[in-house]
């Protein structure tokens, strides 16, 4: 065991399991996955050949038989907030201007959704540069929590949407410019902008437009210069079709879709994010007292929100799943991850293209194709393990019993490394 409580690097090989490996249509059994010491994938197949392949090298392999479960890479949720206070009881109990404690909190917030099989995340919208702390703590090892891709402050105009939690005020094409280039100097692996109002501004409106084109352009054209993408927080549909006709490469939500904005995105490869847990989510705002207006205001979205991502279905348009709310929240009998999945397929969406749409697909916009989100050979070791088939029914992830990241076991609820041989 190391410092960490964790066993030391060693070969394994994660046997009697069937695998999807974040590309295919289906799950495959009788399969054998080979994790290299250093926390990548060698092989993925055959049980016996993998077995074979392995215990021909000259070190030494652990075996950990997995008793029939179902494996599949790390989850990828592509819009989370470590740091997310919401108006009322949330804020009320958190210190922002407190950057010890806004650090604890997230470091407790990562390691929940790291737990919750979330494996990789892109932050989009965090306060006072910690998430770029956190990432570096995290690839060093000193604290549990996801791969982090992370935006650092989300951009916003005066008074826009976000300016009182973890947005940047900016105004003119100057000003963006400079905002843009602040957050490229703090490592930021995107950038991300707010366009138009949300659910959570009590002096906006989700029509609210917010930029004006000679803004948006100075963010995209800087970040696309510097060589990264930029995704905009975008409620309604003519705001979505005018700020995608200015090359923003990704949406946040898109409350208010219509099927010929949805094809658009669809031509120009626009990605899309619909967060549609964030309109539905009514036990959630209960138990955080969010005040009336807002509860209102986002339910009262819902209805437009669930055909919103049904047209974007429809059009073929590029999805990735991200929740919104915290990955690991308790919702509805399961994870707010798990929940925002389910209601993907719900919306008609098969199982394989969900999951692919939380793994490989999700890896695709953040530039990491073959580093995770699959388990091809060279990916990072990071998979969970579950009761049942998720290919069949998104549902199976409610059966989640083991995390593994970078090859290590970081949840493991039945004891499976605890068993494990040597051969």
């Amino acid at each position: 065991m190391d410092r960490r409580g964790q066993h030391a690097p060693t070969d394994q090989v994660l046997m009697n399991c069937s695998a999807f490996d974040g590309t295919g249509e289906g799950s495959v059994g009788d399969q054998a996955i080979w994790l290299r010491s250093d926390g990548t994938v060698a092989q993925v197949g055959d049980r016996q050949a993998v077995l074979d392949a392995a215990g021909a090298t000259p070190q030494p392999v652990n075996v950990v038989d997995l008793a029939g479960g179902y494996v599949a890479p790390g989850l990828v949720n592509m819009h989370v907030h470590l740091g997310l206070a919401l108006p009322g009881a949330m804020t009320a109990a958190s210190d922002r201007t407190d950057p010890a404690a806004r650090a604890l909190q997230m470091a407790g917030s990562a390691r929940r959704a790291l737990h919750a099989g979330i494996t990789t995340a892109r932050l989009v919208g965090e306060t006072g540069y910690t998430d770029f702390t956190l990432r570096r703590a995290i690839r060093a090892g000193t604290v549990p929590g996801p791969r982090l891709f992370t935006a650092g402050h989300a951009l916003c105009c005066t008074g826009g949407h976000g300016h009182d939690s973890d947005g940047l005020e900016a105004d003119g094409a100057d000003g963006f410019r400079r905002a843009t280039r602040e957050q490229l100097r703090a490592g930021a692996d995107l950038i991300k902008v707010c366009v138009s109002g949300g659910l959570a501004g009590e002096h906006e409106a989700i029509e609210t437009p917010q930029l004006t084109d000679d803004e948006l352009s100075a963010v995209v054209t800087v970040a696309h210069d510097w060589g990264r993408s930029v995704t905009a927080h975008a409620g309604p549909a003519d705001v979505i079709e005018r700020v995608i006709e200015l090359g923003v490469d990704g949406i946040e939500h898109g409350y208010q879709l219509t099927p010929e904005v949805a094809t658009e995105m669809a031509r120009r490869g626009t990605w899309y994010v619909p967060t549609i847990t964030v309109s539905r989510c009514r036990e959630f705002f209960e138990e955080h007292q969010v005040p009336a207006w807002m509860m209102e205001r986002a339910l009262g979205a819902g209805p437009r929100h669930w055909e919103s991502l049904q047209h974007a279905i429809a059009a073929g348009v590029r999805i990735v799943m991200g929740s919104d709310m915290p990955p690991d929240a308790p919702f509805e009998g399961t994870t707010a991850t798990v929940r925002e999945m389910e209601y993907m397929a719900e919306a008609g969406m098969p199982p394989s293209d969900v999951l692919r749409a939380a793994t490989s697909r999700a890896a695709e916009w953040l530039g990491a194709s073959g580093q995770v989100g699959t388990l091809e050979p060279g990916a990072a070791g990071d998979l969970i393990v579950l009761d049942a088939d998720p290919v069949v029914d998104v549902s199976a992830l409610r059966t989640l019993h083991a995390v593994v990241q970078g090859g290590r076991a970081v949840r493991d609820d039945r004891g499976h490394w605890t068993r494990e041989e040597s051969r």
